[in-house]
């Protein structure tokens, strides 16, 4: 199966930085487009940046100019990281890495996407 482990959340005032990785394993081969989502309690999980497997990267206009998504490939592991600067209050949220799958007879076993288990961001006024 395909595991995600999330880090880098933290707590850090307005106009801070910080970082957070995502590192997917298992059947990297199967990987494509790697996603950051975010969720405040009571609303829905909302968009946040994306990188497709081309490079091409999304961003949703709230953190436009201020977060940069990236991945790196090393043998085993794909991880995803999301460079956040200038933080806001408003970005307090929980963060989740998401991993879309292939839609190729080799990796017909695995789900369609994989969801890590979030990694929690707090910035304070």
């Amino acid at each position: 199966q395909v595991q995600l482990v999330e880090s880098g959340g933290g707590s850090v005032q307005a106009g801070g930085s910080l970082r957070l990785s995502c590192a997917a394993s298992g059947y990297t081969k199967c990987m494509t487009d790697m996603s950051w989502y975010r969720q405040v309690p009571g609303k829905e999980r909302e968009f946040v940046s994306s990188i497709r497997s081309s490079g091409a990267t999304i961003y949703a206009d709230s953190v436009k100019g201020r977060f940069t998504i990236s991945q790196s490939v090393a043998g085993a592991k794909n991880t995803v990281y999301l460079q956040m600067n200038s933080l806001k209050p408003e970005d307090t949220a929980k963060y989740y890495c998401k991993i879309d799958i292939k839609p190729l007879i080799t990796c017909v076993h695995l789900l369609p996407s994989y969801w890590g288990q979030g990694t929690q961001v707090t910035v304070s006024s």
